[in-house]
């Protein structure tokens, strides 16, 4: 059984009992987190496709972290103007483990 799930305007293809890392997400470690914005539930050959969302569907989830990703470099230069810009960026995430998908 998976389903397609949206938050931090993304989408996630999820299972149950799988980790995953979604935009940051304000909740403790340890606490229970309720999606409501579910896309689709597949279990088999029943597929349950919503518009945009399937009625009464929720992926249960726990987070497990918080944290920041890998660097991202973003340099700037212009040539012959001594112009040069260096900035870093560390894009932060939350990682949940799925519980259930009830829908």
């Amino acid at each position: 059984m998976y389903a397609v799930l949206q938050t931090g305007g993304k989408q996630y293809n999820v299972e149950a009992g799988k980790c995953y890392y979604v935009e940051k997400l304000n909740a403790e470690i340890g606490e229970t987190v309720e999606f409501d914005n579910v896309l689709l539930i597949a279990d088999g050959d029943n597929v349950k496709v919503g518009s945009p969302n399937v009625e009464g569907a929720k992926i249960k989830a726990t987070v497990e972290a918080q944290g920041k990703g890998k660097k991202v470099i973003v340099f700037k230069f212009k040539p012959k103007k001594n112009y040069r810009k260096k900035k870093g960026h560390r894009q932060p995430f939350t990682k949940i483990k799925i519980e259930a998908i009830e829908g």
